[in-house]
């Protein structure tokens, strides 16, 4: 593990502790900034691991998603990797806190870490900035930029994310809807056996993000699945809580994507 438990806190001048999967974890984040939430529970809902296996996300942030999966999935091997290093080192401390052994490697994909480039991971998973660089307006926030727009091409994601794989190894990515062309653009011949999960706000309601899962080696067609809705109804009755049960079971309880 590359954290040591009296490292100094990370710079940011206000830290908050948040409460995930109804309480069961507690994690400390930027007040202002990029703030991990209902996307990084998803996706950690939506991979496949079992216990035992390894697994790497790639731009791990503070760790939720990874956190998010082992509190589900008892007995994996987290590792991570992370850019910026204030929000790496208070993901290992999110995983002390939490009592899991998430090992975070501070580095770029573009140039990993030597120490991971030497391992291979049963799952590999991802939340990749979700816009062009060039076409938005870029944050006053350093931290939310980086994680916000891309640096690497989304491409470079997934093929770091290919390399890291073992064979059957299993890719899951969440991603803007409106970057589906380029997600399997990137998604070459070593990737295989595709599933695409719609994810909308409501019945009605085009699509705005999608899950992908993907297996190193396979060879069945691309499946597409039922779209995921987040809200009953098909629009904002009142002010209180609308999820639908799935979502709700997701967020509060750890439960799976089925």
């Amino acid at each position: 593990m590359t954290s040591t438990s009296g490292a100094e806190a990370p710079p940011f001048d206000d830290i908050t502790q948040d409460a995930f999967l109804g309480g069961r974890l507690t994690v400390a984040q930027p007040a202002r900034g990029y703030r991990a939430g209902i996307d990084a529970v998803l996706l950690a809902a939506s991979v496949p691991a079992k216990p035992g296996q390894s697994v790497l996300e790639l731009g791990c942030g503070v760790g939720v998603a990874s956190l998010c999966l082992g509190a589900r999935v008892s007995g994996l091997e987290l590792s991570g990797l992370e850019v910026q290093p204030d929000y790496a080192e208070l993901a290992r401390r999110n995983g002390l806190a939490n009592g899991m052994d998430l090992a975070v490697h501070t580095g770029d994909l573009m140039a990993m870490p030597a120490a991971l480039r030497q391992q291979s991971f049963d799952h590999v998973i991802a939340n990749p900035p979700y816009y062009h660089a060039p076409s938005r307006t870029a944050s006053r926030d350093a931290g939310r930029e980086t994680a916000h727009a891309e640096g690497a091409s989304l491409a470079a994601w997934i093929d770091a994310a290919t390399r890291r794989l073992r064979p059957n190894g299993m890719l899951s990515v969440i991603q803007r809807a409106d970057r589906l062309r380029d997600l399997l653009a990137a998604c070459d011949d070593r990737l295989g056996r595709l599933i695409l999960r719609p994810i909308q706000a409501r019945q009605g309601r085009p699509a705005q993000l999608i899950l992908l899962t993907a297996t190193k080696g396979g060879r069945t067609p691309l499946t597409l699945r039922n779209p995921l809705f987040l809200h009953e109804g098909d629009r904002h009755e009142s002010d209180s809580e609308s999820y639908t049960p799935l979502i709700r079971d997701v967020l509060r309880g750890g439960l799976p994507l089925i």
